[in-house]
């Protein structure tokens, strides 16, 4: 098996510079994005991306495409996939927090099919706190074993922080909330086709 090549990474200022030459795809979440997002990016969430490749592939092959997520750890993985395709794409390093730390804006649709949400960071951390302490009350209120439901997560965490990925995001990304409507897809790859 071949291994990818490390996506290329563009930092804040060479993105900025060269954002009108570039096609900006938004891995995160409809709640994600519509929370602010790059001018001119467009929401293809991470599990859609393998959808929209025939689109993603006609953008790529007009120009450079720049993949972006909260902070890059999705990116990274979008290109990846990309990369298996054939499909080069350039990962945001450090991703919209870096962007918006540096002082460069988000857009913010006034009127946007998805209410903004909640990143995906900060649905995980609640979630796992959650289970974390209704496993520790149900072990003390009703049988001990549920205590190991509050191991279970703990040892989740770490898995996810060994290996950079995160089986509770992948299944909260697929709550209604997150999902993008087939609409707000549909005019993603329309747009994709446009380029």
């Amino acid at each position: 098996m071949a291994h990818s090549p490390r996506p290329l990474s563009l930092g804040t200022e060479q993105a900025r510079t060269r954002l009108h030459e570039l096609t900006v795809i938004d891995v995160r979440t409809p709640a994600e994005y519509a929370s602010g997002h790059l001018p001119g990016a467009l929401n293809i969430p991470l599990d859609r991306i393998r959808r929209a490749l025939p689109e993603i592939r006609h953008a790529a092959g007009r120009g450079t495409l720049l993949v972006v997520c909260a902070s890059g750890a999705r990116s990274a993985n979008a290109c990846g996939l990309l990369a298996e395709q054939g499909v080069p794409a350039a990962t945001l390093t450090g991703g919209t927090g870096a962007w918006a730390a540096a002082g460069h804006d988000l857009h913010r649709p006034a009127a946007c099919g998805t209410r903004a949400g909640w990143s995906m960071e900060r649905q995980v951390r609640f979630t796992a706190g959650a289970m974390v302490l209704l496993a520790l009350l149900l072990g003390l209120l009703v049988h001990p074993a549920f205590s190991f439901l509050a191991a279970a997560v703990a040892g989740g965490l770490v898995l996810s922080a060994l290996t950079d990925t995160c089986a509770m995001a992948v299944v909260l990304g697929k709550l209604p909330h997150n999902r993008p409507g087939a609409a707000d897809l549909e005019s993603a790859l329309a747009a994709l086709r446009g380029r």
